[in-house]
């Protein structure tokens, strides 16, 4: 094991540990919780409903994500009947679907693009996103999994559910309990696993002098 992983293993906060799978996967550079480490999308699911506290407990976590002005641009629409889902599978992308449809609740992720007042909120999408990004780790704390899936036709999307134009639509997020490799298209079992991550020193971007500046 490498002195990342003896201090990642060494040093887990009590309670919570790495995935083997993960760890078998996943190569930080610097020590990160459990829970950040853990969390991946697989898309096997399980015929194993979601209760509503369970799945309450979740968009609750997203209704404390940060956001521009408090503004909360955030939006859910929620599917969890047979007949939702099958509304909900009308616009996702047919290769998509066929693992989305094992999910118990789909949502698609949505955020206000207006103020109240009328002005534009610049920040509704990035907002958006740390309300996922919540969403998803408290998934992960009850052993949930989660999948964000860009693959669906927004303007059927848009047509479907009646979804007016001052509303985005992002992502439809499939949430469940992880099932079995073996009830999943045989076609995803070799990317079922959790991936990696470029470099941090990828993500980083020069800063460019001030104009007129000399050396």
């Amino acid at each position: 094991m490498s002195n990342i992983h003896s201090s990642l293993t060494a040093n887990q906060p009590a309670g919570l540990t790495y995935d083997d799978e993960v760890l078998a996967n996943r190569k930080p550079d610097y020590p990160v919780h459990p829970l950040i480490l853990n969390r991946w999308s697989p898309r096997a699911y399980a015929n194993i409903p979601v209760s509503d506290e369970v799945l309450f407990t979740v968009l609750e976590a997203a209704r404390w994500a940060p956001s521009g002005g408090n503004q909360q641009p955030w939006r859910f629409y929620v599917a969890r009947t047979a007949e939702e889902r099958e509304t909900f599978l009308s616009f996702i992308l047919p290769r998509n679907q066929l693992w989305t449809r094992n999910a118990p609740v789909l949502l698609l992720i949505a955020s206000r693009k207006f103020r109240d007042s009328g002005e534009p909120l610049n920040t509704h999408a990035f907002d958006a996103g740390a309300a996922w990004a919540t969403l998803a780790l408290q998934a992960r704390l009850l052993g949930l999994s989660t999948r964000a899936v860009g693959g669906f036709d927004q303007e059927l999307a848009r047509k479907t559910l009646q979804v007016p134009e001052s509303i985005a639509l992002h992502a439809v997020i499939a949430l469940g309990y992880r099932g079995r490799l073996d009830k999943l298209d045989p076609s995803f079992h070799e990317l079922e696993q959790p991936n990696g991550r470029r470099p941090i020193a990828d993500s980083l971007l020069p800063i460019a002098p001030p104009p007129g500046h000399r050396p």
